[in-house]
């Protein structure tokens, strides 16, 4: 049976009860990337990705020095970069194309038994307040023995392979399954002449997004990092 919840965590659970994300529909006829759209939706595996090293530095300091989960704290930062990049903004939602004002995040996590649990963490726009929310729910579904998953378009998918410093990286994926949302890893830190650096994949669906959207969001997630302590703008 599922541990029983205390107050502190039902106020929470219900807190941070996943609230679908303002979405608008986009028109097909209208969209400049409707031939796209259609050449790569039907595809059997419509991701692609990469894999790259980023630099952390600022980020691991700030939550090292405030004691804030490293991995929640990176998790915060990319969603930060997300919500500048409108492709990663976009979901196939039964056929149609919809953009979400709001993207929030949801990963796997390691329970001490040597199982997983599914979080889900709620877009904040500090990373202060999201971090603290988000360790909230890391231990919420520690305590249980079940799997809850957050099925909605409106996030990212995250994961940490702390053990790896990886250079490729694959996703089990339910091809029965519709799903669109991308999906980033985090692997192992190191520190390189004094630089905390570390790999990061991201795969993302190719009729939502190309190479050089990937691009843009590396560009802003590198920017985030430096910078922990600015909200979104």
């Amino acid at each position: 049976m599922p541990a029983r919840a205390t107050n502190a965590s039902r106020d929470h659970t219900k807190m941070n009860r996943p609230v679908p994300s303002e979405g608008v529909r986009i028109d097909p006829e209208t969209w400049e990337r409707r031939a796209i759209f259609e050449f790569f939706k039907g595809f059997t595996e419509p991701y692609h990705g990469v894999c790259v090293r980023v630099d952390c530095t600022e980020t691991f300091r700030f939550a090292q020095k405030h004691r804030l989960s490293i991995f929640l704290s990176l998790l915060h930062r990319s969603l930060v970069a997300a919500h500048q990049v409108e492709n990663f903004k976009t979901r196939i939602v039964e056929g149609d194309v919809w953009r979400y004002e709001r993207i929030n995040g949801g990963s796997a996590v390691g329970r001490a038994n040597g199982t997983i649990a599914f979080a889900y963490y709620r877009f904040r726009r500090h990373l202060l307040e999201f971090v603290e929310e988000a360790t909230l729910e890391v231990e919420r579904v520690k305590q249980r023995d079940d799997l809850e998953r957050y099925t909605g378009p409106d996030l990212i998918r995250f994961s940490v392979l702390p053990w790896f410093d990886f250079t490729s990286i694959s996703h089990a994926r339910d091809f029965s399954q519709d799903d669109s949302a991308p999906r980033i890893t985090f692997g192992k830190i190191s520190d390189v002449n004094g630089r905390c650096t570390m790999p990061v994949s991201i795969h993302v669906h190719h009729a939502l997004a190309d190479g050089m959207h990937v691009a843009e969001f590396l560009e802003l997630f590198h920017k985030s990092l430096d910078a922990p302590d600015l909200e979104l703008v």
